[in-house]
């Protein structure tokens, strides 16, 4: 869900080109043929991620929630020549689709797919991630931001996606479970003494946590 006029979305993309053009296919497939095309990060948002990723030029990237494969491609396209990003998805049908994807990019050498229950994968990933995107189950984001911040570098930046969840942390009841679950979650990234945050108004609510 967007919370910008259409016209100004439509305005944004005309005058964004960060996006990798050779994305357009698997995106447009995406919409048209998936059940759930609207998990994926919208045109602009992949933009955005791939600038994020040329200015910080990480080595260590971590996704949780790969979907179509979009967002990680994305992400890659700022590595460096030895880096390395791991995203982790839950559904298999998934997986397989993304790694397909994948293996049509020029960085599908730089990019591993962990198939499986994120909680338990996060165990055996330590590495000293430069880079965090968090698109995974919303009830869940602030048990695998506890257990991811120890290992994001000082200065490290964590990406959490759909932190407005289309408008129902407005309410002053909140109702759904996750809801309930990403606005404790945008609670807790307030009061973390250790990160600075900002949140942004793209999409479905973009927070940008930097490690301190």
């Amino acid at each position: 869900m967007d919370f910008i006029h259409p016209l100004a979305n439509e305005y944004a993309a005309q005058y964004s080109n960060a996006t990798p053009s050779y994305l357009k296919e698997v995106y447009d497939n995406t919409l048209a043929t998936h059940p759930h095309a609207d998990m994926q990060s919208s045109w602009n948002q992949g933009g955005f991620l791939s600038l994020i990723s040329k200015l910080l030029q990480p080595k260590h990237i971590l996704e949780l929630g790969t979907f179509s494969g979009f967002s990680a491609m994305c992400l890659a396209e700022g590595l460096e020549n030895d880096g390395q990003l791991h995203t982790l998805e839950l559904r298999e049908p998934d997986g397989i689709n993304a790694q397909n994807n994948i293996n049509q990019s020029p960085h599908k050498d730089k990019i591993k797919i962990h198939l499986g229950d994120a909680g338990e994968i996060l165990q055996h990933l330590t590495a000293p991630w430069d880079i965090v995107f968090i698109d995974a189950d919303k009830v869940n984001y602030g048990k695998y931001y506890q257990m991811i911040f120890p290992y994001v570098k000082k200065n490290g930046l964590i990406i959490a996606d759909n932190v407005l969840f289309h408008g129902e942390v407005f309410s002053e009841t909140l109702k759904g479970k996750n809801a309930k679950a990403i606005h404790a979650f945008n609670e807790m990234i307030m009061s973390d003494e250790l990160a600075d945050t900002v949140l942004l108004t793209v999409r479905d609510g973009l927070s940008l946590i930097r490690k301190k």
